[in-house]
């Protein structure tokens, strides 16, 4: 299976967790880069942030892996990159921008140097301020808000699509046997993974 079949099937079973931009960009075939205006070269530091962004919104668990272990910090930049119109690309580099000036504005360091609580905290009040426009496509908003939506739906793809995702967050047969759509889960049991 290709990678981005692979993307695809994952982001139909995320569903309503996915914007309809993300959604958008990976039914429709990746942009030539060369032909798609503007490159961003997104820095060490920035896939640091977006690393730990990502940890935040999927955080490690006792039972598997967080975000950042799965290579966040390297997928979503490579997703940007290769795979979005040059309009939300810019909106996303822009917005990575004002989030990480608008964490040392409010708490006086970078992202990446606050507590996980103060991180926690921080994305909370994006993500509150993202739901009050209440809408799923990115198209009008603010680039803070577009980085957050498109931050929080590639992480989603590239974690449940990654090794870590697929064998530790949820439960990998390799052989699962035939098709039963309304298995009853235990308490506490993962979902499949295959």
């Amino acid at each position: 299976m290709k990678r981005r079949d692979a993307l695809k099937n994952v982001a139909l079973l995320l569903g309503g967790a996915i914007s309809a931009t993300t959604m958008g960009v990976l039914f429709k075939s990746c942009t030539n880069p060369q032909e798609s205006g503007e490159q961003i070269n997104f820095s060490p530091e920035d896939r640091k942030l977006l690393a730990d962004f990502a940890d935040i919104v999927i955080p490690a668990t006792k039972d598997s892996a967080g975000a950042k272990l799965a290579g966040l910090g390297e997928f979503i930049p490579m997703m940007i990159t290769d795979c979005y119109p040059e309009k939300e690309r810019s909106a996303f580099y822009k917005g990575m921008q004002e989030f990480r000036q608008k964490a040392i504005s409010d708490y006086k360091k970078d992202f990446s140097a606050m507590t996980v609580e103060e991180k926690n905290h921080y994305v909370g009040s994006i993500r509150e301020m993202v739901i009050l426009q209440s809408t799923n496509s990115t198209d009008g908003l603010s680039p803070l808000k577009t980085f957050f939506i498109l931050g929080r739906d590639l992480t989603l793809i590239g974690y449940f699509s990654s090794e870590i995702g697929c064998t530790q967050a949820r439960a990998y047969v390799q052989v699962p046997g035939r098709y039963d759509g309304s298995a009853v889960l235990k308490p506490g049991q993962k979902s499949w993974a295959t």
